[in-house]
């Protein structure tokens, strides 16, 4: 902030002085709840439509489904730490009746003497949240059964992509703009691994679960942990991918920004700004998942309910948040 500004910001504010009677009060203006009952249908109508627009493809699905799964998750898990003082204390109020009463003495607990009506309501909200994650987890999962299909033309098209290189090499007309990163190839076939041997154990575990495959119990909570592990390689590479990128993209020339002379100062900054609002959405998310990736790669877990909760409503909200924004007519 130059010094004019500072000086500019310190200056009166030109209003006229108060005088020392106060001012009469304004008069408050009526709610107008009459307009908001008859803009209420169509109110509800315009976001039904645009909650219809968002689960209109596979990914706008999963999208929706992991908003509300991990938000009703962390709910469940702040609701239930709200209680939990309250339940402490009705606890400690037994154990010292109990412990003043003499040995021969019986106890009979009435409902007085549990938690308020209020807190056994607040855990059961608690315990219905989680089973409705539970249930959208069940269902995410089933989604996936699918996802080696889109593996497969992944692979496909990075074989193909291979083969074109090949021949334009071969013919000499590899221009250096369509010559072979080989640090961007090596990743890609890192990631299609990851996710080809996630994938398949994660199927073999979940159809296992339901009885269409014969995996044993030990040998499906053995594939879940592979399965979980391979998913943190992925997303390990993935995060060394993106700081890559920008490394890449902060090396280019003024001519390649500017794409030789085609685009104008105004154009070329708001590229960098829609890239790099995409970019630390991408880091975000990412390192986001990376903590629970490793957590449920360990038998024993790593994070309490409340911080798998949390962490993975990051990636919920982000992507909830750019599919409503990309729906919205």
């Amino acid at each position: 902030m130059s010094t004019t500004e500072v000086a500019t910001a310190d200056l009166p504010s030109g209003e006229p002085i108060p005088s020392s009677a106060p001012a009469p009060a304004p008069t408050p203006k009526p709610l107008p709840i009459k307009e908001v009952l008859v803009a209420a249908p169509s109110n509800i109508d315009a976001f039904l439509a645009h909650v219809q627009r968002c689960l209109q493809t596979p990914s706008g699905i999963d999208t929706t489904l992991l908003f509300l799964c991990y938000t009703s998750r962390l709910s469940a898990s702040v609701l239930e730490a709200l209680t939990r003082p309250a339940i402490q204390r009705s606890a400690k109020q037994l154990l010292a009746l109990a412990a003043s009463l003499p040995p021969s003495a019986t106890l009979v607990f009435t409902a007085r003497a549990l938690p308020s009506h209020g807190v056994a309501r607040i855990l059961e909200l608690a315990k219905r949240l989680r089973a409705f994650s539970a249930m959208l987890t069940d269902a995410r999962t089933f989604l996936r059964l699918w996802g080696l299909l889109n593996m497969y033309f992944w692979l496909r098209r990075l074989v193909l992509a291979r083969k074109q290189r090949a021949a334009d090499e071969k013919d000499g007309i590899a221009s250096k703009a369509k010559k072979e990163d080989r640090v961007e190839n090596a990743i890609s076939w890192l990631q299609l691994s990851s996710c080809i041997v996630f994938q398949a154990l994660e199927n073999g575990a979940y159809l296992s679960s339901k009885g269409v495959l014969g995996w044993t119990p030990a040998t499906q909570r053995k594939a879940s942990l592979w399965s979980a592990r391979f998913w943190a390689a992925f997303v390990g590479i993935e995060v060394g991918r993106l700081f890559y990128e920008s490394h890449k993209r902060g090396q280019r020339s003024r001519e390649e920004k500017f794409g030789g002379g085609s685009k104008t100062a105004a154009q070329v900054q708001a590229e960098e700004m829609e890239w790099n609002d995409s970019w630390k959405k991408s880091v975000a998310r990412n390192l986001a998942w990376a903590p629970l990736t490793v957590h449920w790669s360990l038998e024993q877990g790593l994070l309490g309910e409340m911080a798998v909760g949390a962490l993975a409503s990051i990636p919920g909200v982000i992507q909830m948040r750019d599919l409503w924004r990309r729906t919205a007519e």
